[in-house]
């Protein structure tokens, strides 16, 4: 049904061809949904080829992308020539057009390298190594979360229009979105220490490639600091700056005042051209008012940011789950309000539940420890309504494979996520 509302109403060609070739995929896919024996694996690959492989795969060899994709790829020519993927802000004082802006820091353009040094050609598309940075970190995440299918996961989720509209147009919030999942998974995962450096490896890179992903290692570290204390919080904290300064420091040594031109005042609208991000949110109509009209969209999008810091400070997450939950609550408000946004941006929160909800579906019952951050976590000590306590006769009949008391489920029927 989306996919044929987008080929019946949009006015964005790229977004119509997709849809064009998605919606009879997807329609093939509700069809074989119904064969029982193998029928959600059939399902899968439908909705996975048709949705995602054919469509990119086409736009790919005939040039199709949204301007993101000619931005990436100019600003890897511009970081291999010039040693910066930004013009310099006499060249942004001279032009007009929003796309000579590139809003992204300095690893996104890693992914135009390959079209860069070796030309064109579908394998050095950057929507490929976008797409394939966005699964194995999605999968990553669900293998910390304890979760059961992690590929059949991976594949139905990068599967849907969540994730396949996107990255067959354009695809640039993708990976960071994987990587803030991982990051949350690796900070939950038990055997904190390691956790919590990989944890930080991971956020430092995801916040070395868009400002989007800026949140959620704030988050975690309020979250590991209220569970573990302050030196783990330093450590992990510690970890993610010097990764984003090793990445993000040799650019801003190079050419300053570009980079903070180009990532913070035109993603806020303080320059004096616009960004192509245009969506009829409140922030954006606010802007369009005036000056006076950008100002408050800027002042509440500010209020709303200190509002939510006071809230994370004064009650901050102990669990995976609510730290997941306010940073969907506060990227929907960073978004809402922003002065430059776009319909897409709300990804974030969508991926990040999507993400919260899989592992708690998928979550395999063999041990307390393996039991994903949405079913229940050490700190908090509560778990999801239905699912036992860990240690309970119910959790040790899961996890021996005996019928639960009281449970319709019997070993060997089919549960949703189970493994097998």
């Amino acid at each position: 049904m989306y996919a044929g509302a987008v080929a019946l109403f949009s006015g964005i060609g790229v977004h119509r061809q997709w849809a064009i070739m998605a919606a009879p995929a997807y329609l093939l896919a509700a069809v074989a949904a119904a064969w029982k024996r193998r029928g959600l694996d059939v399902s899968v690959l439908l909705g996975f080829a048709g949705g995602l492989i054919v469509p990119l795969t086409w736009m790919a060899a005939h040039g199709e992308s949204q301007r993101e994709i000619k931005v990436i790829i100019r600003s890897a020519w511009s970081l291999i020539h010039h040693g910066t993927p930004y013009h310099s802000t006499a060249v942004l004082a001279a032009t007009r057009n929003p796309d000579v802006f590139n809003p992204y820091l300095p690893v996104m353009a890693l992914y135009g390298m390959a079209r860069t040094v070796l030309g064109g050609g579908i394998l050095t598309d950057p929507r490929l190594w976008l797409g394939v940075t966005f699964a194995g970190a999605f999968a990553l995440a669900l293998s910390s979360a304890g979760a059961a299918d992690i590929w059949r996961w991976t594949g139905l989720v990068t599967a849907t229009p969540l994730v396949a509209f996107p990255l067959a147009v354009g695809g640039d919030d993708l990976p960071v979105l994987g990587l803030m999942c991982l990051g949350l998974a690796l900070v939950w995962r038990p055997g904190r220490q390691p956790g919590l450096i990989l944890a930080g490896l991971t956020l430092g890179v995801a916040a070395a490639m868009k400002a989007t992903a800026w949140p959620v290692l704030i988050v975690a570290v309020v979250w590991v600091a209220a569970r573990d204390g302050l030196r783990a919080a330093a450590r992990l904290a510690f970890t993610a700056l010097a990764v984003f300064a090793v990445l993000v420091g040799p650019v801003f040594a190079v050419a300053p005042a570009a980079l903070v031109e180009n990532t913070i005042l035109f993603p806020l609208g303080l320059t004096h051209v616009k960004s192509g991000a245009a969506s009829p949110l409140p922030g954006y109509l606010l802007a369009q008012t005036g000056h006076a009209g950008r100002l408050i969209a800027v002042g509440l999008l500010a209020f709303s940011g200190v509002a939510l810091a006071l809230y994370l400070i004064i009650r901050p997450p102990r669990n995976c789950r609510s730290a997941t939950w306010w940073l969907i609550i506060g990227m929907i408000a960073m978004f809402t309000l922003a002065p430059a946004s776009r319909f897409g941006y709300y990804i974030y929160p969508a991926g990040l539940w999507t993400w919260l909800q899989v592992s708690s579906l998928g979550a395999s019952s063999a041990s307390p420890e393996s039991r994903s951050p949405a079913a229940w976590s050490p700190e908090s000590g509560s778990p999801t309504p239905g699912l036992p306590l860990p240690g309970s006769p119910a959790s040790e009949s899961l996890a021996s494979g005996s019928p639960v008391p009281g449970s319709s489920s019997a070993p060997g029927s089919p549960v949703l996520g189970s493994r097998g």
